[in-house]
C-alpha cells in the first residue's frame, strides 16, 4: 500500500461526518415532539440505557421497551422505528470525497463509531457504507464505546495499522484528542472545506 505523508489508513466516524447522527439529542427531542412524549422522562430513561444499547448489550426491542414503550402508547413500535430511521440523512459532499481518496491513494478505511446494532446495520445498508469501508469498528460490534480508548486500540489491531499511519476524522473534538494521546493524528470535522484542507495538509488530495 503506498504511503502519503505516512498515512495509509483513515479512521472515520459515521454520524456527524458522513451522515447525520443516528439517534442524538436533537433526534430524540424531535421524537418527543412528534409522538407527544414527556421529554424529560424519556431522556432520563435514554441516559440510563444508552451505554448498554450502544455497546450491543441491549437490543433495539429491549431499548424501546425500557425507554419508549414502558407505558401504553397510541402508536406502535414500527412507526417509532421508521421515525428513528428517518433521522439519518447523508452528507453528499463527504460521501463523495472518501471514495476518491481511497481509490487515488489505496487507503484503508475504517469506521470507528458509537452506534446501536440495528440502526448501524440500517445506515450501512441504506447508504452503501459497506462499499466504502473495509472494516467496521462499531461500538455495538466490539462492545466498547467512545470515549473508551480501547475502541481505537481495537481499530488499530484489526486494521493492522500503526498509530502514525492513521488519520482520524470525527465531529467530536474530545474523541480526536483522545486518539491523539495514542499517537493518532486527526481533525475535528465541522464542514467539507475544512476537512479537505486538513487532509491536504497530510498529502491527501481528492483531485
Amino acid at each position: 500500500m503506498p504511503e502519503v505523508a505516512g498515512i495509509t489508513t483513515l479512521f472515520l466516524d459515521i454520524g456527524g461526518v458522513l451522515l447525520t447522527n443516528g439517534w442524538d439529542h436533537l433526534s430524540r427531542h424531535r421524537a418527543a415532539e412528534t409522538f407527544g412524549l414527556d421529554w424529560d422522562a424519556i431522556e432520563a430513561l435514554h441516559q440510563a440505557h444508552v451505554d448498554a444499547y450502544e455497546k450491543g448489550r441491549l437490543s433495539l426491542d429491549d431499548y424501546l421497551t425500557q425507554v419508549i414503550f414502558n407505558e401504553p402508547r397510541p402508536f406502535g413500535r414500527e412507526a417509532f422505528w421508521e421515525f428513528m430511521c428517518g433521522q439519518s440523512q447523508p452528507d453528499p459532499g463527504m460521501l463523495a470525497l472518501f471514495p476518491r481518496l481511497k481509490q487515488r491513494y489505496g487507503l484503508k478505511l475504517v469506521a470507528v463509531s458509537n452506534e446501536a446494532k440495528e440502526l448501524n446495520a440500517y445506515r450501512i445498508e441504506t447508504f452503501g457504507l459497506d462499499r466504502l469501508f473495509d472494516i467496521f469498528i462499531s461500538s455495538s460490534f466490539v462492545h466498547v464505546r467512545k470515549p473508551d480508548t480501547d475502541i481505537f486500540q481495537i481499530a488499530l489491531e484489526v486494521s493492522m495499522t500503526r498509530p502514525e499511519q492513521v488519520f482520524y476524522i470525527d465531529n467530536t473534538g474530545e474523541y480526536v484528542d483522545l486518539a491523539a494521546g495514542l499517537g493518532i493524528r486527526g481533525r475535528t470535522h465541522t464542514d467539507l472545506a475544512s476537512t479537505e484542507k486538513a487532509l491536504a495538509e497530510v498529502g491527501l488530495v481528492a483531485g
